[in-house]
């Protein structure tokens, strides 16, 4: 279990101030997201070029990094290991498995690392959110804990950045995937003593109840886990829908930029509008518009519709998280770790199947279309689903600042 909790809080006489908490944890996150899981999105059409990878093979490559993913989420719970060194230790093997990218060319060992990558990265990810809010919350700065997750939406955008530049010089997949694991490296290194300070005193745990399944906790997970499903096909395979609509890497190539612009954006701008709206309507509306998203490179075909898709689905896919997680929270209050983790779990479940469909859709019809329109339902029905609450409280009450 991790050893981190709001009971463990450094003094600010002792630890780091609040803005480098909230920049390491951006930076961190930037890392795990950005590079360990997402930086194969904007580097598959790359691979494709030079490699020779299938769209069955990119899609058996990204499940391998989300099946990674749920084992690592899982673990969390069984590993008795403080947070800070968790973070450290998984932003090193996220460095070394990116590296490894580059180095090795077998498909096997592509599988391996990229798995390794997803155990890696939820592990940064939970500990990241567990460390800094305990630290931010003190603070009472609802803007230092969004600077915390824009961390995700900044590195998708600077990792489809740096893949443009690349593909402007004509650089190879291995040569980018090289890059990114150093610079994973290098920025471990700059924020590894943020991470090690006022770390050493042991956590006092409370008591852990499991909470009460009933009809809103099963449809929270539920719908957590078709947002996973909904979103993670344009967000693997979104540079190379742009890519069979515009040939030109200068204009394709600007999809995943896009996309992670908007989830920066997005999440800063989230923390003023959950002051005027409920958290359960803003997941409502974040997943309809995500449908929208999701289905506009099938309705209208073309690179206009791809690059309108990366600013939907890119706006909401950080908002459901956040809002997602802290409904969690109203629905089972201090029960709530458990219906968190049941939500993770469906969410990783979800990006696994999104993939793998992909690989068998596609390669029947040749094109995303089907697959997309089965993650536009999926999301639909769930925004039908949140909007039948059995809680009428959850509905009419204020939406909260700050994400747990």
């Amino acid at each position: 279990m991790i050893h981190d909790s709001s009971a463990m809080r450094s003094t600010p006489a002792r630890g780091p101030s609040a803005t480098a908490v909230a920049v390491a944890g951006l930076t961190a996150l930037a890392v795990a997201m950005g590079i360990g899981r997402f930086a194969f999105t904007p580097i598959l059409p790359m691979m494709q070029e030079d490699a020779g990878v299938s769209i069955a093979e990119g899609g058996w490559l990204a499940s391998a990094n989300y099946l990674g993913y749920l084992l690592g989420a899982l673990s969390v719970v069984a590993v008795r290991i403080r947070a800070a060194r968790a973070i450290r230790g998984g932003l090193v093997t996220i460095g070394l498995a990116t590296l490894g990218m580059g180095l090795h060319h077998s498909f096997a060992i592509w599988i391996a690392l990229r798995a390794v990558a997803g155990i890696a990265s939820a592990w940064v990810l939970i500990c990241v959110s567990a460390w800094c809010l305990a630290r931010l919350e003190p603070v009472r700065r609802p803007l230092l804990d969004s600077t915390v997750f824009a961390g995700v939406g900044a590195g998708i955008a600077l990792a489809g950045a740096t893949c443009l530049a690349f593909m402007r010089v004509h650089a190879s997949s291995a040569r980018v995937w090289v890059v990114f694991g150093v610079v994973s490296l290098v920025l471990s290194v700059v924020i590894w003593p943020v991470f090690g300070a006022a770390d050493r005193v042991p956590a006092r745990r409370p008591p852990r109840r499991a909470f009460a399944w009933d009809r809103d906790a099963i449809r929270l997970t539920v719908c957590y886990g078709a947002f996973g499903f909904g979103y993670i096909i344009p967000a693997t395979f979104l540079p190379v829908m742009a890519r069979q609509a515009i040939k030109d890497p200068a204009v394709f190539g600007l999809s995943w930029p896009m996309f992670g612009a908007a989830a920066v954006a997005s999440t800063l701008l989230t923390t003023a509008v959950r002051r005027l709206v409920t958290n359960r309507r803003l997941w409502i509306a974040s997943h309809l518009v995500m449908a929208l998203g999701v289905a506009l490179p099938v309705i209208w075909p073309g690179i206009v519709a791809t690059m309108l898709a990366a600013l939907c689905v890119g706006g909401t896919f950080m908002v459901i998280t956040m809002v997602g997680m802290q409904e969690a929270r109203e629905v089972a209050g201090e029960r709530a770790t458990g219906l968190m983790a049941a939500m993770t779990s469906a969410f990783a479940l979800g990006q696994i199947a999104g993939p793998i469909s992909v690989s068998y859709i596609h390669g029947a019809g040749g094109t995303f279309s089907a697959a997309l329109l089965v993650a536009c339902v999926a999301l639909v029905m769930s925004a039908y689903a949140l909007s039948r609450t059995a809680s009428a409280v959850s509905l009419s009450r204020p939406g909260h600042s700050g994400v747990s």
